[in-house]
Order: C-alpha cells, then sequence, then structure tokens
C-alpha cells in the first residue's frame, strides 16, 4: 500500500476504464492516505484521495448494489461533466435521485478509493468489506476528506463501489491496475 500511496502523491490524472465507464480526474496536488486497519476502519485495504472536485469527466457504472438508509440501489450509472453529476440512473432511481439532491456537494466526487484487501473475496452488501475488496475502486459523493486535500463540503458521504474485471486505472498514463490486478513494482 506504500507504494501505491507514493506513486498517488506523485500523480495528476486518474483514468479509470471499464463495463460502460470512462472516467478521468485528477488527483494533483492531493495526498492519498493508507488505511491498514489501525487507525481508520476496520478491517484495512484501502489507499484514498479526493479528487480535485471540478476535474471529474466522463460516465462509470457501478456493478455492485449498495445499501443506504436500509434501502439497496443496484446497477448505478453516473455521467459527470466539470465535477459534477449530470446525468444518473439505477434500478432504484428515485432513491438515487434524492441523495443527489441533499445540497450541492452531493453531486461532486469527495473519495477515490483503490480496494487491496485479499481477504475480502466476494461481496456483502457491508460498504467496510466492499471499498476494500481487491480488484475493486470505490468512489465517494459528498464530503471530501480535508487530509487529503479535498475542499468538497456535503451532508452526505456516500460510496458506490465498482469490481475492475474487466478494467483498467491509468494514472499519469500508466497502466496501474489491470482486470483487478495492481501492476505495482
Amino acid at each position: 500500500m506504500g507504494n501505491l500511496k507514493q506513486m498517488l502523491d506523485t500523480s495528476e490524472q486518474v483514468r479509470i476504464i471499464g463495463e460502460d465507464t470512462d472516467l478521468t480526474f485528477s488527483i494533483e496536488d492531493r495526498t492519498a492516505l493508507i488505511d491498514d486497519g489501525r487507525h481508520n476502519n476496520f478491517p484495512g485495504g484501502e489507499v484514498y484521495t479526493a479528487p480535485q472536485e471540478t476535474s471529474v469527466s466522463g460516465k462509470i457504472y457501478f456493478d455492485l448494489p449498495v445499501l443506504i438508509y436500509g434501502h439497496e440501489i443496484t446497477d448505478v450509472r453516473l455521467a459527470f461533466r466539470d465535477g459534477a453529476v449530470t446525468d444518473s440512473a439505477s434500478k432504484n432511481n428515485g432513491l438515487l435521485e434524492q441523495l443527489l439532491k441533499i445540497d450541492d456537494g452531493a453531486r461532486r466526487l469527495d473519495e477515490f478509493g483503490i480496494g487491496t484487501n485479499i481477504g475480502v473475496t466476494h461481496p456483502t452488501k457491508s460498504m467496510l468489506l466492499e471499498e476494500k475488496m481487491a480488484g475493486t475502486i470505490h468512489l465517494g459523493l459528498g464530503n471530501a476528506y480535508e487530509a487529503c486535500g479535498g475542499l468538497n463540503r456535503s451532508a452526505i458521504h456516500w460510496n458506490i463501489v465498482k469490481t475492475m474485471k474487466p478494467g483498467s486505472i491509468l494514472v499519469d498514463g500508466r497502466m496501474l491496475r489491470e482486470n483487478g490486478r495492481l501492476l505495482l513494482e
């Protein structure tokens, strides 16, 4: 996780490519943090940072369901322009739209995280586990972590997980993860 943190800390651009997904954003001048289970939530197993607020552009499809306020939202699709969600769809679209309307910050990404925990092997419908599952990424909408340099403020912080098989993450044009496997030296 230390190598992944160092790579993110010294990089500027992230591109996520996968099923119905092509999303880019800047992480320039942001700090990546390691959740190894000692200081944050348990279990550990993620490296995360905050995207530049107005840099997010493109679309993403989240293949894992998410539970929020006791309701399941599936097949979440988001489109971004200039950092804000411009279009959304899901199988529980009414609730998704309500979440996005909570405040202006709810429509912006506050977190980009990469799951690294090889002990979490399958979806559980528990965000604390799924966001750390190796082979996944997660994006958060809403209130950003100040420790990462994030400036977005919102009443919510809502993470959504995407498996990266098939898929890839490019950082400054270099392949970081391909089909769920990290390619760090």
